[in-house]
């Protein structure tokens, strides 16, 4: 039987019939397969899921950290090597690139090694990364070091948030795997904080920290049940399943769930990155790779790189208006994760989006009316207020969520060739922006707001039109339902 009669021939139809007729379908957070269950079918946070997402999110923190480590360490890499504005800039931006090396490799790696197994692959180029940057004496191997920290980035952006949600019961698995969003946010903060008080060089060091950590944690925490059953590893799937749910958890159904789907899927050979442009993912592929697109293309890495700049050209002080920035970032990005799995994602999306697009209107018209030299005591405010509700909006949502719903909507035999490409795309895409952003600014500030005001609006119809919800489902019932397979045949 061929690849087409699988998908088509309706094999997991009973499966999601009999889920229905037992967990009451795939809509509220009562649905079937949330393990350790209630009778309400919800399943409540284990301080081993607890555990094993703090570890996993120290990866998250590693992200952060190194986003964050170049801005206060810029006068310091500058005066004691003797770096240009230009060679500066390399090493700032070589992040991204080699950020993109490891979206490229990261879901075969997270397929073939396992999802805990990776993160500690990529912690190893971090801390390589850091360490060569602490004993760096010219642009050469401090851009090199920087590489290396970008390479395990890419690894860890694209398996912390899949290792969150394999793991984590459907009535959790939004607010936990939004945890990586937070943890990213606090990275950079307090980057940002310490870095005011020490040397370029110890901040380095200090980066090495929570690399440490989540390699030590590898030893306490399980690998993911899904990937575990996807290799053939049934008992250890079961193991894996029943320490993260509680000794005393009923995990027969989610484990025979897990099982069913997976032998399924394994009868179709691994997926390739040519194989996913095929109709039967067309709608999982829009809306992964639409996110991520509409994400970076909304501007957030140009208004988070250059906020200082952009502050002191709206005539504001730029150190007040970063620290603002810091101020509610991770306040909106805590509200985020508690709202993950009470109004849903499409909702939280929507509302982001949003704010989003009146953040950056009311940038551009603040330096629309400098252009026209109206409201000039005003339109200094007018630009933090602007940039303060895009921060705050992002943070609430759309920093989050993409990476959540990219973990969700693809099927477990497409997973890894799917998330190399959405993760590359987003890194491109925050490239592209962090290098294009500069001379969009000289061209027209108030024009370079207003495009991104207008992809911020779009994506709010995007979202409405074509973003699934995905609260309260299984993994399963959600590729079942983006990927339909239909008993017509």
């Amino acid at each position: 039987m061929g690849k087409e009669s699988i998908l088509e021939g309706g094999l997991l139809a009973p499966l999601i019939k009999e889920k229905s007729r037992i967990g009451g379908g795939g809509g509220g957070s009562s649905g079937f397969g949330g393990g350790g269950n209630d009778e309400s079918g919800s399943s409540s946070a284990t301080s081993v899921i607890v555990l094993t997402t703090f570890v996993a999110v120290c990866g998250s923190y590693v992200f952060g950290s190194a986003v964050g480590y170049s801005s206060p360490a810029q006068s310091g890499i500058t005066n004691d090597l003797g770096l240009s504005v230009a060679e500066y800039s390399v090493f700032g931006s070589i992040l991204t690139i080699g950020a993109m090396i490891g979206a490229i490799m990261s879901g075969r790696i997270a397929d073939y090694i396992g999802r805990r197994g990776t993160m500690g692959f990529a912690e190893i180029f971090c801390i390589i990364g850091w360490l060569v940057i602490v004993f760096s004496q010219d642009a050469w191997w401090l851009d090199l070091g920087r590489l290396f920290v970008g390479y395990g980035m890419g690894l860890l952006s694209y398996v912390v948030p899949v290792y969150i949600a394999e793991i984590t019961p459907k009535n959790l698995r939004g607010g936990f795997t939004t945890v990586h969003q937070l943890m990213i946010c606090c990275g950079v903060s307090m980057t940002y904080l310490i870095g005011a008080f020490l040397n370029w060089r110890t901040l380095a060091l200090i980066g090495t920290i929570p690399c440490l950590m989540q390699i030590i944690g590898q030893f306490f925490i399980p690998e993911s049940p899904r990937w575990l059953a996807k290799t053939g590893k049934a008992k250890e799937c079961e193991a894996a399943l029943q320490r993260l749910r509680g000794v005393n958890a009923d995990i027969s159904e989610e484990a025979a769930e897990i099982r069913e789907y997976t032998e399924t899927i394994q009868r179709l050979s691994e997926g390739g990155i040519l194989e996913l442009f095929q109709r039967k993912y067309t709608h999982s592929l829009i809306v992964g790779v639409g996110l991520m697109v509409l994400q970076q293309f909304g501007g957030v890495n140009g208004i988070a790189f250059y906020a200082s700049a952009i502050f002191i050209t709206a005539g504001f002080s730029g150190s007040v208006g970063m620290i603002a920035m810091v101020v509610i970032q991770i306040p909106m990005t805590l509200l985020g994760v508690l709202l993950m799995d009470k109004s849903g994602r499409r909702p939280l999306l929507m509302v982001s989006a949003a704010g989003t697009c009146l953040g950056c209107l009311l940038t551009a018209l603040s330096f629309l009316f400098q252009d026209l030299h109206q409201w000039n005591d005003a339109t200094p405010f007018l630009a933090l207020a602007g940039v303060l509700v895009y921060t705050g909006s992002f943070s609430l949502g759309m920093g989050g969520i993409p990476w959540v719903i990219m973990s969700e909507v693809f099927p477990i035999n497409m997973k890894g060739s799917a998330g190399s490409l959405v993760t590359l795309v987003s890194w491109l895409g925050s490239w592209i922006i962090s290098f294009a952003f500069n001379f969009l600014m000289n061209w027209s500030s108030a024009a370079t707001f207003l495009i991104f005001s207008t992809i911020c609006g779009f994506t709010v119809l995007f979202v409405a039109k074509l973003v699934p919800e995905t609260k309260g489902r299984t993994l399963e019932e959600i590729q079942a339902s983006m990927n339909p397979f239909s008993a017509s045949r």
